[in-house]
């Protein structure tokens, strides 16, 4: 399917490969990675995550980028493109960016937040560990979520090319340059080796099946799966760009910036408290971190670094987010980039005001036990997200056939992992999602705990 004049599109493999993985590096690599290393033995956890990288997300990944470059459509489209029986899925993933952006938005504003109190000196005020839930708590948070909506939505609006591109180019060398920065000063830090020790050592006596489970949904969540992201940023890529390279090329940022955010925070932590306070998500980022940074002499400016690297992973993905709703609007309507982005902009403010306010006004409101932002949480990534990837591999392993996604990686160059991508795609990948769905929910249930 030759591309149309109309569609626009990565100026080259460097673009696509920025773009792309600025999507799949996000909080999840800061919040979540370091603190699943550290429970599930180090070394042998880091292990386990790169073999499921080249395997299971690579074919993933392969899949969805294929089916955006073949259809030359969004989600919304792309799936009834290839089979008219499985239109129904372009809706289905569609719902999945609609649900998250708004949410994701609104920690972004967090994030806003604390760099604008290190930026203004202020660092001390956030060590206090309620500073945080106060903050949640207030009505504070929706001037920050509603500026980190306009930061997103103009970046979108100026397109794909000349918007997301020439920030991605930007943004994606400095958060890896400033990564690598606080990472070797963290590991100056008094006791830090033992962190590190503790980080890259393996302990073979914490390896079980729910390590190979804390990996395996690690990785499907954060190479930005199922979410209509791969399939829209492969519309955009040309056809001359090699896929199965460009794949490789995002594993490695996605998980160089997951192992650089272990080897800042775990270290760091270590030096703090002796290892005894890694947590996960924004307890861990918001109230364990910046007491960390502020048992350090130059407390603001580690600071702001940190959340500098912090704001440039939650934008780079929330403009991916964001541009795979406006796609989405606007192949289903056909109306213009601008319009579609200012009804882009109404659904995040609407949905996400839920959200800003949930831990607030809203707080007496909950859903199944769970606050706006959680419940959306756990709707999207629990139960949508593996929905969308099992049928997508169906679709892809037993209808139209795995050799539709090899020609289409093979027009741009060789597909060397052709045969195991078949293998992955038709037996192993679906009993893997599988296991990531039932765990997913079990966990935010808490059920169980990973």
């Amino acid at each position: 399917m030759e591309q149309t004049p109309k569609r626009s599109s990565f100026s080259g493999k460097l673009g696509f490969v920025l773009a792309a993985a600025g999507s799949a590096v996000g909080l999840g690599n800061i919040w979540r990675f370091p603190y699943l290393a550290a429970k599930y033995g180090g070394g042998i956890f880091l292990l386990c995550y790169l073999i499921l990288a080249v395997t299971f997300g690579f074919a993933l990944m392969v899949a969805e980028i294929a089916i955006g470059r073949k259809t030359r459509q969004s989600a919304i489209k792309a799936y009834g493109v290839l089979d008219k029986r499985f239109r129904f899925l372009g809706p289905l993933c569609s719902v999945v960016p609609i649900i998250i952006t708004p949410y994701y938005c609104v920690i972004g504003g967090w994030v806003l937040k604390y760099l604008s109190i290190y930026v203004t000196g202020n660092g001390a005020n956030v060590s206090d560990g309620n500073f945080f839930t106060e903050f949640i708590s207030s009505s504070s948070p929706m001037v920050w979520f509603i500026i980190f909506v306009v930061i997103t939505v103009v970046i979108v609006m100026t397109g794909v090319e000349k918007g997301i591109e020439k920030v991605s180019k930007f943004m994606m060398p400095l958060l890896v340059l400033l990564s690598l920065g606080i990472a070797i000063y963290c590991l100056t830090l008094p006791g830090a080796m033992d962190g590190v020790i503790y980080y890259l050592k393996p302990d073979f006596s914490k390896f079980s099946i729910t390590t190979v489970l804390a990996a395996m949904g690690q990785l499907f969540y954060s190479m930005s799966l199922a979410m209509g992201i791969m399939i829209t940023y492969g519309s955009y890529m040309k056809k001359d760009t090699s896929l199965s390279s460009a794949v490789h090329q995002i594993e490695i940022f996605d998980t160089g910036i997951a192992f650089l955010a272990g080897l800042m925070i775990i270290p760091a932590v270590f030096s703090f408290t002796g290892g005894a306070d890694i947590n996960a998500g924004p307890g861990l980022m918001f109230m364990t971190l910046p007491k960390v940074f502020g048992s350090i002499t130059i407390t603001n400016i580690i600071g702001t670094l940190f959340f500098l690297l912090v704001f440039f992973a939650a934008l780079t993905s929330s403009i991916s987010l964001t541009e795979t709703v406006v796609s989405i609007i606007c192949d289903k309507t056909g109306m213009k980039r601008i319009s579609g982005c200012i009804i882009t902009a109404v659904i995040l403010l609407a949905l996400g005001t839920l959200s800003a306010l949930g831990y607030g006004v809203l707080s007496q409101i909950q859903i199944i036990g769970m606050a706006f932002l959680d419940f959306f949480d756990f709707v999207s990534n629990s139960v949508l997200m593996p929905i969308v990837a099992f049928i997508t591999c169906i679709l892809v392993g037993y209808v139209i056939k795995p050799k539709a996604v090899i020609d289409e990686a093979e027009e741009s160059g060789p597909f060397k992992g052709k045969k195991l991508f078949v293998i992955i795609i038709k037996y192993i990948a679906p009993i893997c999602i599988i296991a990531i769905l039932i765990s997913s929910i079990l966990n935010s249930l808490h059920i169980i705990n990973i």
